[in-house]
Parts: C-alpha cells; structure tokens; sequence
C-alpha cells in the first residue's frame, strides 16, 4: 500500500460525477466490460472464470474480503478515465493541489537557526508544477520514497522558503513519520 499514491488516487476520485459500482456482481460486469471477457477478469483477479461468471449473473453475491478488496480496487482503478484525466490536467496546468498533512518535519540550514525536526500540522495550496511532478512521478510507478521527496521539495519552496522571499540558505527539507496525508484538488 502506498500512502502517497493511494492520497493522489483519493483526490482525483473525488472529482468523479457518478460513483462507483458498489456490489460484487455490479463490480464483476464492469470489469467484464472492460476487459472484454469473463477469461480477463479471471486471470486479473486470480479466481477462476466459472466464479467470474457466478458473480456477473449474481448467482455469487458475498466475495472473501481479499478478493472484495481487489475487485474494488480495480474498479476504481479504471473508473471514469476521462474525469480522472481532466482533474489531473487541471491540477498539473491551472489548478495545482492542496497537501494536507501532519509530519514531522525539519531542514538542513546554516548553523544559528532552530532546524529540529518536530510535528507540524500544515494544510499548504501547492503551484501546478508540484502537482504536476506528482502525478508523472504516480503514473510512472514511482516508490513513495520519490512521491515524498517530491512533496518535501515543494513544502521547502512554498512553505519554508515562501517561493524565495525567506530563508535563502534552506538546503534540504526532511519530511518524515508521516501521520496523515491527504491530498485535494
């Protein structure tokens, strides 16, 4: 499970305009759709095509929660591609995109300033090209590792160093124990 990815995914979810199938069988005949056969969706969801078939004609309507879990997963993962893709153009072009976390979080700076790691709760409105970044970085497969060093870059330029007006000699920014993280577009 990725923190990051999974917080970028939550927030362009958010901009969809009907919501997701919700039942088993609703879920299963989507995929089908999708995917263009029950042989597919078997093979995607590691279960056999006869079972595929019971949930599409809602003889099977209870999945295990494993496979509940993957089934909703890639449901959403292929809901709505076209809204997905306009919400992470605006935010990459126009809009940017609000990170709201609680870390902690220090920075490397000359000798004679506080640069203690500590807790902060910060709610910050990120440029267009931080978004950006995040996005190509998620639809590449980054590691979370890179998804957070991206965002601590954009909290060192936005945040601590209010896009060039203070702390000049700012050098690295840590952003570590991640507590919580959500992201809004």
């Amino acid at each position: 499970m990725s923190l990051f990815g999974d917080s970028l995914d939550a927030a362009v979810q958010k901009a969809f305009t009907r919501p997701a199938p919700k039942s088993a069988g609703a879920q299963m005949r989507y995929l089908v759709k999708q995917l263009k056969g029950t042989k597919a969706v078997a093979q995607m969801l590691r279960i056999s095509q006869r079972t595929v078939e019971r949930y599409v004609k809602d003889q099977l309507k209870k999945p295990r929660p494993d496979l509940a879990a993957r089934l909703e997963a890639e449901v959403k993962r292929r809901w709505q591609p076209q809204i997905r893709a306009k919400a992470r153009q605006k935010a990459a072009t126009t809009g940017g995109i609000v990170i709201d976390t609680r870390a902690r979080m220090g920075y490397t700076a000359p000798v004679g300033s506080t640069d203690q790691d500590r807790i902060r709760h910060l709610t910050v409105a990120l440029p267009p090209q931080y978004a950006a970044r995040l996005f190509d970085a998620q639809e590449r497969d980054a590691s979370d590792e890179e998804l957070q060093e991206i965002a601590a870059k954009a909290l060192k330029e936005v945040y601590f160093q209010d896009r060039g007006r203070r702390a000049g000699q700012l050098e690295e920014v840590r952003f570590t124990d991640v507590e919580h993280l959500e992201f809004g577009l």
